[in-house]
């Protein structure tokens, strides 16, 4: 092997209701990626566990995320979408980089910090240690890039490190089996068996904020339905929460300046220019000088002409589990395929005895 091939992967955790947020910050981005790349998307149902251990209906988010990949036009015959927990390989990986990693790695994450709050002794580890899972979930396919959210980015910067340190301490070994890639790392020739993966960000919004509160992200766990747009809604639920959301006094700026200290004006401003594939100044060149009264309507009818197949066609879907179970299905003996032929490897870089 002369070079590492590409491959895109990402996931999205079965947890709470899909939203708005969630279509436009990852699964369009998915959908887009798929027309060039070589793509493995996953329901990361491990990693819902860890800051919820016990779910009333696991099984039924699992098939919701499966039948919202399909619902916006992801392929799973041409690339491979499955649920995480039927690779097991994912956690034999993910015990490695545990030994791999260091402690004051997992102690820097901010999103631990976040999450964990000031009862951090009494967080699970899994908490503590998901971001391993997270890079055995990249690299024990040997993935090239991931989309990924601003707040995913340490994420992936640790999953860089883990991988790096990892061809470092066995690079000899490595060497000797001939799985490897010669590569330079700052200045430092490495053979490599894994790769740098890359963050994919871009896009006209990468993060939808709240209906309520234009200074917090859309969240599945935010208390009041009215803060997000759910994948689900009903064209009558889009329209009421689109009109309820909060705003200011003021007309839209004809200038992208004029909605700095605008946080609502800006974020719907935002929805409006992602879910039309259009820039935020083209947005307010068409919108500029007028009221929210005029601007929450157009806004209210492209979300549900965009929403409303995918809604229909994730109903239909939810209503034959056996057809999502079978895409899943398939998908997780393809995926496992690519993942124990890693481990494979792995074993043997280590000294394991297979």
């Amino acid at each position: 092997m002369n070079e590492f091939k590409p491959l895109v992967f990402s996931g999205v955790q079965p947890t709470g209701n899909l939203h708005l947020g969630n279509y436009l910050g990852a699964i369009r981005k998915f959908v887009a990626l798929q027309e060039n790349n070589d793509c493995i998307y996953c329901v990361v149902d491990l990693h819902s566990i860890t800051a919820q251990l016990v779910h009333e209906d696991l099984k039924g988010q699992i098939r919701s995320i499966a039948a919202a990949f399909i619902a916006s036009g992801i392929d799973p015959e041409k690339h491979i979408v499955f649920n995480q927990s039927a690779v097991p390989q994912h956690a034999e990986l993910a015990w490695i980089f545990n030994c791999v990693a260091r402690i004051g790695w997992m102690n820097r994450m901010t999103q631990f910090k976040d999450k964990a709050g000031k009862d951090r002794e009494n967080a699970s580890l899994g908490l503590l240690a998901y971001p391993s899972l997270m890079a055995a979930d990249i690299l024990v396919y040997r993935a090239t890039h991931v989309p990924v959210g601003d707040d995913q980015k340490q994420h992936l910067e640790l999953t860089r490190d883990i991988a790096q340190k990892f061809n470092i301490d066995f690079m000899e070994h490595i060497r000797r089996g001939g799985y490897g890639v010669d590569m330079v790392v700052g200045e430092e020739p490495v053979h490599a068996y894994f790769p740098p993966v890359e963050p994919l960000i871009g896009g006209a919004t990468p993060r939808v904020m709240s209906l309520r509160d234009g200074t917090k992200k859309m969240s599945k766990s935010d208390p009041s339905d009215l803060s997000r747009v759910n994948l689900m809604d009903d064209a009558e639920t889009i329209s009421k929460k689109i009109r309820k959301a909060k705003t200011d006094p003021d007309a839209l700026p004809s200038e992208l300046d004029g909605l700095k200290g605008r946080p609502e004006a800006e974020n719907l401003v935002g929805i409006y220019a992602a879910l039309s594939d259009k820039t935020k100044e083209e947005v307010l060149g068409e919108f500029g000088g007028q009221q929210f009264s005029v601007f929450k309507p157009a806004l209210v009818d492209l979300a549900v002409e965009v929403l409303s197949p995918i809604t229909g066609e994730m109903r239909r879907l939810m209503g034959d589990t056996a057809h999502i179970d079978a895409i899943l299905r398939d998908g997780g003996e393809r995926a496992r395929a690519r993942a124990e032929k890693t481990m494979s490897e792995v074993r043997e870089i280590i000294g394991f005895l297979q």
